[in-house]
């Protein structure tokens, strides 16, 4: 069974910074693409920064300069640093991976972690 587990969020005060790390386990044949979004109350969740590749990233713009997205193929893992931190970017933060579980598998699969809280404190 696959896991994603997330960790690194926490309080912070606006212009600091944190560091999420995302890592899945289970039996996984190849990660394709992982990703971060984002839920604050009362909104819809968003996407905040995905990745294929190192030179394969996408960012949404309000995190564009401040948040890098990386990944660590041989531990599973997504990373999300997070910099200059604003108490708009206060939300709950979810990892997600689609992946192959199977070689065999036509379909890709996709998962979401658990979210981790980030507060930024004015």
């Amino acid at each position: 069974q696959v896991q994603l587990m997330e960790s690194g969020g926490g309080l912070v005060q606006a212009g600091g910074s944190l560091r999420l790390s995302c890592a899945a386990s289970g039996t996984i044949f190849s990660i394709n693409a992982m990703a971060w979004y984002r839920q604050a109350p009362g909104k819809q969740r968003e996407l905040v920064a995905g990745i294929v590749s190192s030179r394969n990233t996408n960012y949404a713009d309000s995190v564009k300069g401040r948040f890098t997205i990386s990944r660590d193929n041989a531990k599973n893992t997504v990373y999300l640093q997070m910099n200059s931190l604003k108490p708009e970017d206060t939300a709950v933060y979810y990892c997600n991976a689609v992946m192959r579980v199977r070689w065999s598998d036509r379909e890709l699969s996709n998962y979401w972690g658990q979210g981790t809280q980030v507060t930024v404190s004015s």
